[in-house]
């Protein structure tokens, strides 16, 4: 269960991180992630973030209702 109550402000920092390719930091089940944001969307029914990790080149998703905690990095 997530621990964010998911606000309209918190999910337009999030779509709005995706639109301008922003870096967010995230923890979800304890390990924490920096990626590029590149879109909110849904997934089996689930609101979910897809993300790019620098490191690696891949594309990571994370369901909002898994994210722990998040921050937008200007």
């Amino acid at each position: 269960m997530s621990l964010i109550r998911w606000t309209t402000d918190r999910m337009d920092q999030l779509e709005g991180a995706a639109r301008k390719g922003l870096r967010v930091a995230l923890t979800r089940r304890g390990t924490e992630y920096v990626v590029v944001a590149l879109r909110v969307t849904s997934i089996d029914q689930h609101e979910a973030l897809v993300g790019w990790l620098p490191m690696t080149g891949e594309e990571l998703i994370f369901r909002l209702d898994e994210i722990e905690s998040f921050q937008v990095i200007e």
